[in-house]
């Protein structure tokens, strides 16, 4: 197979972005647990890529590092404007 100028769509699996959401969850709690504010900490981490933003509780960096950031930040994205009322 060889490669083409043709632009390729990518989809995301629907799994996939339940997955995310309940491991976005899981960390968040973890963070509150151990008294982080989850928000900074969870944007700290999006941002930089430093997993040392989120801490090993719960097995809470292990389940985030499992997704590329960019699949996060897109269905955070995503989440937010169908919260928003667009149709996504």
């Amino acid at each position: 197979m060889g490669f083409t100028d043709e632009t390729v769509r990518f989809e995301f699996e629907d799994s996939s972005k339940k997955e995310i959401g309940a491991t976005l969850v899981a960390v968040y709690k973890a963070l509150e647990e151990k008294g982080y504010s989850p928000i900074n900490q969870m944007v700290g981490y999006v941002l930089s890529g430093d997993p040392a933003y989120i801490p090993r509780h719960n097995d809470a960096r292990n389940l985030i590092r499992r997704f590329d950031r960019d699949d996060i930040v897109e269905e955070l994205i995503k989440s937010y404007l169908k919260d928003q009322g667009a149709e996504i």
